[in-house]
């Protein structure tokens, strides 16, 4: 066989097992650019791009946003710095982190000029940042396109939808919803 032939029968067969192992996997990780359309009706249009399985550009009713790899909002905290989260675990329950992508290599997203990284959460548990800030979603955000965390004023700031350079879109702010589960206005105000 020649060394031609047997180069093409090689790649044809580790093709084989790379589309193979992809049908068989449950969760999305790779590191290929991903397109998912955005719910009609949902307050957002276009398509994201997602790279690494992390973020992607949505364009909602604030304009271009980044978005998680399900095509939600997300978000950062005024009351955190650069590269450092503030959020605590209560935070956390409303404003779940946007995790970091495995490995140690951040790939190149369309659309997103911003610097994306990594840090810690309070919790330890490692979240990617864009320009420098750590990123959330909102769980009153329940459709991709939705910017109910717009902001909101609690945990110690407020809370913006993150453009692709990493700037927070600054909407008028609000506050937070008035009472808890008890009708009794929390220290979270959720």
């Amino acid at each position: 066989m020649s060394g031609s032939m047997f180069t093409v029968r090689l790649l044809g067969a580790a093709a084989t097992l790379m589309l193979a192992a992809a049908c068989g996997s449950t969760t999305n990780t790779s590191s290929v650019s991903s397109k998912q359309s955005v719910t009609p009706g949902s307050g957002a249009s276009a398509t994201t791009s997602a790279a690494g399985g992390a973020v992607g550009v949505a364009t909602t009713s604030l304009g271009p946003i980044l978005v998680d790899n399900k095509g939600f909002t997300v978000y950062m905290l005024t009351a955190d710095t650069k590269g450092h989260s503030t959020c605590s675990a209560q935070c956390l329950q409303y404003w779940p982190l946007v995790p970091a992508p495995a490995g140690a290599d951040m790939p190149p997203v369309q659309g997103v000029s911003a610097a994306l990284a990594t840090t810690k959460a309070t919790s330890g548990a490692s979240m990617l940042t864009a320009g420098g800030w750590p990123l959330y979603t909102f769980v009153k955000d329940k459709a991709p396109g939705q910017v109910a965390g717009e902001g909101v004023k609690t945990f110690g700031g407020t809370w913006y939808g993150v453009s692709p350079s990493g700037t927070p879109l600054m909407a008028s702010a609000k506050p937070a919803p008035a009472t808890t589960s008890s009708g009794v206005k929390g220290s979270s105000g959720y």
